[in-house]
């Protein structure tokens, strides 16, 4: 690795112990433990993320990028490593254009797309918890007939109605 890409940003320095609500520190803990370097262009797709209200393609994150920050290729390398190590959680849109978004939990949160509006939102708590308790169940039985590395993604897409906000049970994507 090239020596320019290492960062002596003083929030790397941090011990994630010292504030463990902070999301920022967090994602450098998780990085550090996959023994991944935390860099500059890293530092910077993590804030994007972290600051993002709803999942993002990766053109809309390198747009909200500082420019000269880092090219377009390297946010793909460095999604595909958040991801695989569980930084993010990539959903699609109804097209199959990939959205990522923050998962420093471990939990999922699940979604519907409106295919006329393109807008995200989360679907609410109560039908999360459900979905979450059946999708539980249904990996519990494919790990039991010896499935390993199990995974899903499950997301929804509609048409929205003409007033939005008559569209309940679902709520906003928050950060």
């Amino acid at each position: 690795m090239i020596a320019s890409t290492q960062t002596n940003h003083p929030l790397a320095q941090i011990n994630s112990l010292t504030r463990p609500d902070a999301p920022l520190e967090q994602a450098f803990a998780l990085l550090r433990k996959a023994g991944l370097r935390i860099t500059q262009p890293r530092i910077a797709i993590l804030t994007a993320l972290i600051s993002s209200e709803q999942p993002t393609s990766i053109e809309q994150l390198h747009g909200d990028l500082a420019d000269g920050s880092c090219d377009l290729v390297t946010v793909y390398r460095c999604l595909a490593a958040f991801e695989e190590i569980g930084i993010v959680r990539r959903s699609f849109f109804h097209n199959g254009t990939s959205l990522y978004e923050i998962n420093l939990t471990g939990s999922n949160r699940y979604h519907i797309v409106s295919k006329n509006t393109r807008e995200v939102r989360s679907l609410d708590p109560e039908s999360t918890a459900e979905l979450s308790a059946t999708v539980e169940r249904i990996e519990n039985r494919l790990r039991s007939l010896g499935y390993t590395d199990v995974t899903h993604v499950v997301e929804f897409f509609a048409e929205s109605k003409a007033n939005p906000r008559a569209q309940l049970p679902i709520t906003t994507t928050d950060s």
